[in-house]
This record gives structure tokens, sequence and C-alpha cells, in this order.
């Protein structure tokens, strides 16, 4: 089970459950997430390879998803900090604001709510994402080229680089390998024909579309969108 929805923040919180012990794929999408996992509270850095949690059964995860460059100012790390790791709230926020946030949520009818309220009053004491990586996540985003970006915000390439390390977790080419990606994911989950979704996407061909499906998500995009039966790969709901 896994469902999601709009959060003032500008990012998405969501619930998911196990269903039948399958695993839960989270597929690399540039964002950073606070996670309640039924006995604490995880901050998720942004992924460069599909990360595969172990979900417990009877267990109702609930997180918010916050937007490119927006995790680190609402964690209060760099996101290369936490490139490709879950690690507990209380590492990085004051121990007793991690936990008192821990306990409420845990007692809460909505957890989602409280992690909004909390990410929302960190967002606004830091001043929120910066607006120049902001503005280079929605360039990158709508397929701009990274150089088109660097010229757009007047960074010089080695600044564009740095401040993406810090707002993004990896550089903007990564970014933008994996923003893609997750547009021809979403199109081809639509329905849309694999060769169709390639080229909107402006990948050379198909196979270099399933090439990033393997080395992004872990499987061919017949199984990311369930077109597939049960034939191969490995299983688990796709979120991302």
């Amino acid at each position: 089970m896994y469902r999601e929805r709009a959060s003032a923040t500008g990012g998405v919180v969501w619930t998911g459950a196990a269903e039948d012990g399958d695993l839960h794929r989270v597929v690399p999408d540039g964002c950073m997430d606070l996670v309640w996992d039924g006995g604490g509270l995880l901050a998720a850095g942004p992924d460069t390879a599909a990360y595969f949690a172990d979900w417990r059964p009877g267990v109702v995860f609930v997180g918010l998803r916050l937007p490119p460059g927006a995790g680190p100012a609402a964690l209060g790390v760099p996101a290369h900090e936490l490139r490709d790791r879950r690690v507990p709230l209380e590492d990085l926020w004051r121990a007793d604001e991690a936990r008192r946030l821990g306990e409420a949520v845990a007692l809460a009818a909505d957890p989602g709510k409280l992690l909004e309220r909390a990410a929302a009053r960190r967002l606004a004491a830091t001043g929120g994402a910066d607006p120049v990586m902001r503005e280079v996540a929605a360039l990158l985003d709508a397929g701009a080229s990274v150089a088109r970006a660097a010229e757009a915000t007047g960074l010089s390439p080695r600044r564009l680089h740095r401040r993406s390390l810090a707002a993004f977790g990896y550089g903007p080419r990564t970014l933008r390998r994996i923003l893609r990606f997750d547009r021809a994911l979403a199109a081809a989950r639509e329905g849309t024909p694999f060769a169709e979704v390639a080229a909107a996407a402006g990948y050379a061909d198909q196979a270099h579309l399933a090439r990033e499906a393997r080395e992004l998500a872990g499987d061919p995009l017949s199984v990311l969108t369930g077109r597939a039966g049960q034939a191969g790969g490995t299983s688990g709901p796709v979120t991302r």
C-alpha cells in the first residue's frame, strides 16, 4: 500500500506499508526525505541508485519528501553529506528537538501533518531553499543543458558544481540525468511506448533508456512499470 499527497512545503507527504513482505524500491529523484519508520525519525539523503527498504509487515511508514534543493534548509546539513544514506534525525537536529517530534508523531492521528509543520518551521527559520539552486533544478528538470543552467544563473561551472553538491547532493550533470529518468519513468508508467518515451526524454535511443533504467532503478522499465507480469526483476512497489 502506498499513497501520497502534495505538501505545503512544496514536496510530497507519503504513506506506505509492506504488502506480502515486498521490498520498497526508492528510485533516485534528487529529493531528501524526513521519515517516520514506526519507531523513530530518519533523514534520507539523495540517492544515486535504487534503494530497497525492508518495510516491516504491520508497520506504517510516513514521510515528507522535500523537493530538490529544499532538504538542506530543512534538515540542517549539506545534501552531499547524506548522499545514499539514512541517518537518525537526532544526529542532525538537537536531540531534544528530534525526540519531542518523534514522540508527537508516534501518537498523532496524522503523522504527516506534524512532519510538514516541523519542516515548514525550519524552512521559515533558514529562509528556505536557495532560490538560485531552485532555478537550476527547474531548468535541468525542463531539459536544459548544464551549460544553459550555468549561463541563466550567472554561475561559473565550478561554482555551479560546488553549490549543486550542497543543494542536491551531487553535481548538476548527475541531477539532470536523474531528473530526466524520473520524467521518463513517469511517462512510461502512463502507458507510453518505451521508444516514444526515450525520444521525448532526449535519450539516444530505447537501448540508452534501458541502460539508465537498470543503472538508476535496478531493473528494466518493463518491471518498473508492471508491464511484464512477474517475469524477472526485484519485487516491491516503485514510488519515485
